[in-house]
C-alpha cells in the first residue's frame, strides 16, 4: 500500500508538490526548479493554475499569515478565502477588532 501524500508549494515558481510527510529528521525539502525552500501546505490544498496570479498572491498571504490546508476531522480544511477582495475585507476587519489575522482569515462570514 502506499504512503500518504501531503502538497508543498514553491510561491516563487507557482508550482505545486504531492511528496510523503515529513519524517522527523527530514530536512526542508527544496523546489527542483529554483531550489528554494518548499512550503508545506497540507493535504487538503488544491493549487491554482500558474498563470493565475490574483489566486496565488492570495494564496501568498495565507501562507505569510500562517493558514495552512490541512484535513481536520469531517470538514476538510474550512473556509479559506479565494479572492484578494475577501482577503482586504478579513484584513480590515482583524485591524478593526484587533482579532489575530490568522484568525480572521479563516472566519466564513464576518459579523
Amino acid at each position: 500500500m502506499a504512503h500518504a501524500k501531503t502538497s508543498y508549494v514553491c510561491l516563487p515558481c507557482r508550482a505545486s508538490y504531492k511528496q510523503p510527510y515529513p519524517g522527523r529528521h527530514e530536512h526542508d525539502r527544496l523546489c527542483p526548479r529554483c531550489a528554494e525552500p518548499l512550503i508545506h501546505v497540507g493535504s487538503a490544498f488544491a493549487a491554482p493554475k500558474r498563470r493565475d496570479t490574483a489566486a496565488w498572491r492570495t494564496l501568498s498571504v495565507l501562507l505569510h499569515a500562517g493558514v495552512r490546508f490541512h484535513k481536520s476531522c469531517c470538514g476538510g480544511p474550512g473556509y479559506r478565502p479565494r479572492t484578494l477582495s475577501e482577503v482586504r475585507e478579513r484584513m480590515a476587519y482583524a485591524r478593526a477588532t484587533g482579532e489575530p489575522f490568522a484568525q480572521a482569515l479563516v472566519r466564513r462570514e464576518l459579523p
